[in-house]
């Protein structure tokens, strides 16, 4: 994977997972591109790529809870990004009904709703569904970054999911990486890092749209 992709400071910073992760992802990102926010959860995730999409892009954000999404309306609206999004009360396992093509990007934390119900979380079927769709739907030299949080109920069997799929991919065709945290607890979260490779003609074609 080429390019530096870790944030300026993430020691000792609160969500570092999560800065690493946008990080990874924001090499990809350009005005007119299209991103996708898998879980919406409290919409930091969705802030941050649409102020990175510009004003010809979008950001398709995806929750299943109420909540999740009307705290996302409110934080894009406050920032003036609100018309960059487009807001699906729908699980991310159906994300091919409502994309209208490729994407450059896919962000996916994990887990459940910060501040909500703990008992409402991703789970691995959909999870795994949903990645699936992602690595379908993402273009050539785009990126995928998975927040992968292992301590609450549930969430060892999605981790050991997301991390056989993910394992199991062509090398020839996807570019995975697993990071993790050495000095942290056991349960501390985790990213997984995925980038589609480039084909000669397709670096030509990507250099001409941007």
């Amino acid at each position: 994977m080429s390019g530096i992709f870790l944030p300026a400071r993430f020691a000792g910073v609160r969500g570092n997972a999560v800065l690493l992760a946008q990080s990874f992802v924001a090499q990809r990102l350009y005005d007119g591109c299209l991103a996708v926010d898998a879980t919406a959860g409290n919409g930091g995730d969705t802030l941050f790529l649409a102020g990175q999409v510009g004003g010809a892009g979008k950001v398709y954000a995806f929750d299943t809870q109420p909540a999740a999404l009307e705290t996302t309306a409110i934080r894009l609206k406050e920032a003036g990004l609100l018309e960059r999004a487009v807001l699906i009360a729908a699980g991310h396992e159906t994300m091919d009904v409502h994309l209208p093509g490729p994407a450059d990007v896919f962000l996916f934390n994990l887990g459940y709703l910060p501040g909500g119900d703990h008992a409402v979380s991703t789970r691995p079927d959909t999870t795994v569904t949903a990645l699936q769709i992602a690595l379908k739907l993402l273009k050539p030299g785009g990126r995928i970054a998975l927040v992968v949080y292992t301590g609450h109920a549930g969430a060892g069997l999605e981790s050991n999911a997301v991390l056989k799929l993910a394992g199991n991919l062509a090398p020839h065709v996807f570019g995975v990486l697993q990071l993790r945290f050495a000095n942290r607890p056991e349960h501390a979260p985790y990213l997984i890092l995925i980038e589609r490779a480039i084909t000669g003609n397709e670096e030509f074609t990507l250099q001409k749209n941007r």
